[in-house]
């Protein structure tokens, strides 16, 4: 007689044994999403232009050889190349790789001033992104259960004055994720996130840490009654790495309070 399957435990270290490579990883978003993966049990190397940055990571977590810290810049092919051979080397496999570093600021001139290096630097995002997955795409095929998680934006719904570059970028990266889940599946598996307002003043390095500044009216224009906080979407991207998102793959997943789904009339 036929039975169903019975009932499976969870993993309580759903990322044991995996390698997880975070960009933009010494600092706020990153810097959540990588200590998730340390919390998920994983090892994770940080990437990030920021030497102080990933000091700063390494000596608060006393992990050892679970946390390597990548200097590297994600618009640089030769960074790129050399930071994922550093990985590879230290670790021997690379089963994840986020794609989080880019510029801060959304902010342009408007655009008839903008300059073309401007563009490019709102840019940044979905050039490292293209850079980052190029250089790791041989790593993560081999690994039989590589992921990639894009972090994007809800400014690519949803926009501001004179955000024409990062808007692009952001927007960009959710259509890359979702061609290039087609491409590489089924050996990797792609996905994005789209988080909304997350508070990263105190996620920063000591010499930017700061208080984060909130008033109640920015807690309560979100449903779930709160800004965002770097460890939510860390805690979203580690589902999404691990075997318990096997069969997702190519999607976009808006991580924002439900902020964007709130109907706004002038007063």
């Amino acid at each position: 007689m036929a039975s169903v399957p019975g009932i499976a435990k969870w993993p309580a270290q759903p990322l044991a044994g995996r390698v997880i490579l975070v960009t933009g990883g010494g600092n706020g978003i990153g810097r959540g999403i990588a200590q998730a993966v340390l919390g998920a049990g994983g090892s994770v190397a940080i990437a990030d232009r920021d030497q102080h940055g990933l000091d700063a990571c390494l000596a608060d977590w006393q992990v050892g050889q679970r946390a390597l810290a990548v200097p590297l810049d994600v618009t640089a092919p030769e960074s790129v190349e050399a930071g994922i051979a550093r990985v590879l080397a230290h670790f021997g496999r690379l089963d994840g790789l986020v794609n989080n570093a880019g510029v801060a600021d959304p902010h342009l001139p408007p655009l008839e001033a903008a300059s073309w290096d401007d563009w490019q630097r709102g840019l940044s995002s979905l050039h490292g992104a293209f850079l980052c997955c190029r250089a790791a795409l041989p790593a993560l095929r081999a690994s039989g259960q590589g992921a990639v998680v894009n972090i994007a934006s809800t400014r690519a719904h949803q926009s501001e004055p004179h955000s024409e570059a990062y808007a692009a970028a952001k927007g960009g990266l959710l259509a890359f994720s979702h061609a290039l889940a087609v491409s590489e599946g089924p050996a990797v598996r792609v996905n994005a996130i789209t988080p909304g307002w997350v508070e990263t003043a105190d996620w920063q390095a000591p010499s930017r840490w700061s208080t984060p500044q909130q008033r109640p009216i920015d807690h309560a224009q979100h449903p779930a009654g709160r800004i965002g906080q770097p460890q939510d979407i860390g805690h979203l991207t580690v589902f999404l790495l691990s075997g318990l998102a096997g069969f997702v793959t190519g999607q976009e997943f808006i991580a924002d309070g439900g902020m964007s789904r709130v109907m706004h009339y002038a007063p």
